[in-house]
């Protein structure tokens, strides 16, 4: 284990007597080095309204999401399972809310309320994974391009040109025309798509403004290689950044993800956008006024889910670039 030094804080020693010295492993220095860090960018965090209510959101429909499993414990799967089941007294038309349905049922006979918080963690793992994807591959060729600049930069800066000048809703449209996506297929190709798009040419700009900096130059003359470099100086100053975009992706992926289902391109079997394309499918979206409840819960969720993320980009927006913070 890597062993560092620290002075520690003693009474007075004897004069010409040696001080003695504490040692403290490594990682325990950065572990509090990261939690003060955390702490600090906290304190920034939450003077951001926006972010505090676009966090609460999202704590919400994640309790939501996690109370499905816990109320099939409680109610007839054959009714109210949100793929399987269907109420037969529902049919053959959709009911509306009632004490049996809280929030109707759709035109098969299914629990929209049970569709909903089924839903929901399906919604949270598509966009967080995309989003991932798309940070990752987004930082990687960023800081690459940033730091070696010439071809490497020409290169991946014109492929990121490219994916800007392409829509991308009509874009994965065009892709799922070719390719039967499934919830899993949608996030790696929505991830990868996004990752070659324009989060590198912001992030390769903040790498050649990390790259021109003192201590870069000190690792080099230092001895340090250029993967050294890359990974210990500049991807690190870079990954705040990172991660609030991140949040905006997560946005894009969600409306992305209900766009197709409405469609009918993806192969899910369950989303929010699946509910909706379900109601169209049956003619039901034409009296919108009438059968109400076939659209409105499922596209309430999609807006407060993409608002809810998009708030907390804003508010980590203040913790990123100091010139937003309240003085």
């Amino acid at each position: 284990m890597v062993q560092v030094q620290v002075q520690a804080p003693l009474s007075p020693a004897p004069s010409g007597a040696p001080v003695p010295a504490v040692t403290e492993p490594l990682w325990k220095i950065r572990w509090r080095l990261l939690v003060r860090g955390f702490r600090q960018n906290w304190e920034v965090f939450r003077e951001s309204r926006i972010g505090l209510i676009g966090l609460g959101i999202i704590l919400f429909f994640g309790l939501f999401g996690a109370a499905w499993p816990i109320m099939m414990h409680f109610v007839d799967p054959n009714i109210y399972n949100p793929i399987t089941g269907f109420d037969p007294m529902s049919m053959p038309h959709p009911s509306p809310p009632s004490l049996r349905h809280w929030l109707g049922t759709d035109p098969i006979g299914r629990d929209i309320l049970g569709q909903l918080m089924y839903s929901t963690h399906r919604e949270f793992l598509i966009g967080v994974l995309a989003a991932l994807i798309t940070v990752v591959i987004g930082t990687l060729i960023g800081t690459v391009a940033g730091y070696y600049g010439g071809f490497t930069d020409t290169f991946f800066m014109r492929l990121a040109d490219i994916m800007i000048l392409f829509p991308f809703i009509p874009l994965l449209i065009v892709v799922g025309s070719f390719i039967r996506m499934g919830m899993f297929e949608f996030a790696w190709i929505s991830g990868v798509l996004g990752g070659f798009g324009g989060i590198t040419i912001v992030l390769k700009s903040q790498a050649l403004s990390i790259k021109v900096r003192s201590y870069i130059d000190a690792a080099k003359v230092a001895g340090g290689s250029d993967f050294h470099i890359i990974r210990a100086h500049i991807i690190p100053n870079v990954m705040p950044l990172s991660f609030l975009y991140m949040m905006f992706n997560v946005t894009g992926t969600i409306l992305g993800e209900a766009t197709l289902s409405y469609f009918g391109i993806l192969n899910i079997d369950m989303s929010w956008g699946m509910m909706i394309h379900t109601a169209d499918s049956a003619g039901y979206l034409i009296s919108f006024d009438q059968y109400w409840w076939l659209w409105l819960p499922a596209g309430l969720a999609i807006t407060l889910f993409c608002a809810a993320f998009y708030m907390v980009g804003r508010g980590l927006d203040e913790v990123v670039n100091p010139r937003l913070r309240k003085r």
